[in-house]
Protein backbone atom coordinates (compact mmCIF):
# COMPACT_ATOMS: atom_id res chain seq x y z
CA UNK A 1 0.00 0.00 0.00
CA UNK A 2 1.05 3.46 -1.38
CA UNK A 3 1.73 6.13 1.37
CA UNK A 4 1.18 9.78 -0.10
CA UNK A 5 1.44 13.66 1.11
CA UNK A 6 0.31 15.09 -1.97
CA UNK A 7 -1.32 18.29 -2.88
CA UNK A 8 -4.03 16.22 -4.60
CA UNK A 9 -5.74 14.67 -0.83
CA UNK A 10 -5.16 18.11 1.25
CA UNK A 11 -7.30 19.53 -1.77
CA UNK A 12 -10.01 16.83 -1.67
CA UNK A 13 -9.98 17.43 2.28
CA UNK A 14 -9.80 20.98 1.54
CA UNK A 15 -12.99 20.97 -0.74
CA UNK A 16 -14.62 18.39 1.80
CA UNK A 17 -13.81 20.60 4.94
CA UNK A 18 -15.24 23.81 2.96
CA UNK A 19 -18.36 22.07 2.39
CA UNK A 20 -18.41 21.30 6.67
CA UNK A 21 -18.11 24.68 7.18
CA UNK A 22 -20.49 26.21 4.57
CA UNK A 23 -23.05 23.68 5.97
CA UNK A 24 -22.33 25.37 9.61
CA UNK A 25 -23.04 28.71 8.31
CA UNK A 26 -26.38 27.28 6.90
CA UNK A 27 -27.02 25.60 10.68
CA UNK A 28 -27.49 22.61 8.23
CA UNK A 29 -27.13 19.44 10.26
CA UNK A 30 -28.18 17.19 7.71
CA UNK A 31 -25.62 18.32 4.99
CA UNK A 32 -22.88 18.07 7.93
CA UNK A 33 -23.66 14.23 8.40
CA UNK A 34 -23.85 13.41 4.82
CA UNK A 35 -20.29 14.10 4.47
CA UNK A 36 -19.75 11.12 6.96
CA UNK A 37 -19.70 7.48 6.32
CA UNK A 38 -22.40 5.60 7.38
CA UNK A 39 -21.21 4.15 10.22
CA UNK A 40 -18.76 6.86 11.17
CA UNK A 41 -17.79 7.36 14.72
CA UNK A 42 -17.61 10.69 16.65
CA UNK A 43 -15.16 11.25 19.65
CA UNK A 44 -16.01 14.17 20.99
CA UNK A 45 -14.35 15.99 24.28
CA UNK A 46 -16.72 15.27 27.11
CA UNK A 47 -19.07 12.43 26.08
CA UNK A 48 -19.56 9.07 24.66
CA UNK A 49 -19.29 7.80 21.12
CA UNK A 50 -21.58 8.75 18.59
CA UNK A 51 -21.80 6.03 16.10
CA UNK A 52 -23.69 6.59 12.63
CA UNK A 53 -24.91 9.12 10.23
CA UNK A 54 -28.21 10.08 13.04
CA UNK A 55 -26.36 10.17 15.93
CA UNK A 56 -23.82 12.32 14.12
CA UNK A 57 -26.15 14.40 12.87
CA UNK A 58 -27.84 14.70 16.16
CA UNK A 59 -24.61 15.88 18.01
CA UNK A 60 -23.81 18.72 15.21
CA UNK A 61 -27.43 19.77 15.55
CA UNK A 62 -27.11 19.86 19.52
CA UNK A 63 -23.71 22.03 18.74
CA UNK A 64 -25.81 24.54 16.36
CA UNK A 65 -28.57 24.42 19.49
CA UNK A 66 -26.03 25.65 21.77
CA UNK A 67 -24.54 28.50 19.46
CA UNK A 68 -21.97 26.82 17.43
CA UNK A 69 -22.23 29.12 14.23
CA UNK A 70 -19.36 28.09 12.46
CA UNK A 71 -16.53 25.97 12.76
CA UNK A 72 -13.11 26.99 10.86
CA UNK A 73 -10.89 23.64 10.02
CA UNK A 74 -7.49 24.22 8.92
CA UNK A 75 -5.63 20.81 7.56
CA UNK A 76 -2.05 20.60 8.54
CA UNK A 77 -0.92 17.46 7.61
CA UNK A 78 -2.95 14.70 5.02
CA UNK A 79 -1.70 11.19 4.00
CA UNK A 80 -3.36 8.89 1.62
CA UNK A 81 -3.31 5.19 2.05
CA UNK A 82 -5.42 4.23 -0.72
CA UNK A 83 -9.13 4.60 -0.19
CA UNK A 84 -8.08 5.71 3.72
CA UNK A 85 -6.56 9.31 4.02
CA UNK A 86 -5.69 10.41 7.53
CA UNK A 87 -5.84 14.21 8.34
CA UNK A 88 -4.57 16.72 11.34
CA UNK A 89 -5.58 19.51 11.58
CA UNK A 90 -6.58 22.43 13.95
CA UNK A 91 -9.92 24.41 14.74
CA UNK A 92 -11.92 27.59 15.45
CA UNK A 93 -15.47 27.08 16.54
CA UNK A 94 -16.76 30.56 16.44
CA UNK A 95 -20.34 31.79 17.76
CA UNK A 96 -22.89 33.88 15.77
CA UNK A 97 -21.09 37.34 16.84
CA UNK A 98 -17.49 35.79 16.07
CA UNK A 99 -16.82 35.09 19.46
CA UNK A 100 -14.64 32.22 19.59
CA UNK A 101 -15.60 29.37 21.86
CA UNK A 102 -12.87 26.66 21.43
CA UNK A 103 -10.01 26.17 19.24
CA UNK A 104 -8.38 22.72 19.38
CA UNK A 105 -6.92 20.29 17.10
CA UNK A 106 -8.39 17.31 14.85
CA UNK A 107 -7.62 14.10 13.46
CA UNK A 108 -10.00 12.51 11.06
CA UNK A 109 -10.11 9.73 9.16
CA UNK A 110 -11.21 9.68 5.63
CA UNK A 111 -12.48 6.79 4.09
CA UNK A 112 -13.10 7.17 -0.21
CA UNK A 113 -16.66 5.43 -1.78
CA UNK A 114 -17.11 6.09 -5.13
CA UNK A 115 -14.07 8.43 -5.93
CA UNK A 116 -15.42 11.08 -2.99
CA UNK A 117 -14.54 11.28 0.43
CA UNK A 118 -15.92 10.97 3.75
CA UNK A 119 -15.07 11.31 7.15
CA UNK A 120 -15.24 7.84 9.31
CA UNK A 121 -13.84 8.48 12.70
CA UNK A 122 -13.32 12.28 13.63
CA UNK A 123 -11.78 13.41 17.18
CA UNK A 124 -10.88 16.30 18.68
CA UNK A 125 -9.94 18.18 21.59
CA UNK A 126 -9.50 21.65 22.89
CA UNK A 127 -6.18 23.57 23.44
CA UNK A 128 -7.53 25.89 25.55
CA UNK A 129 -6.95 25.36 28.98
CA UNK A 130 -9.75 23.78 31.45
CA UNK A 131 -8.45 25.99 34.60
Amino acid sequence: MQTQTTESITGQIRQCNDAFEAAFVQQDSASVAALYTPDALLLPPGYAEFKGIQAVRDFWRGAMEMGVARIRLTTVEAEEHGDTATEIGNFVISSATGDTIDQGKYLVIWKRKDGRWYLHRDIWNSSQSAV
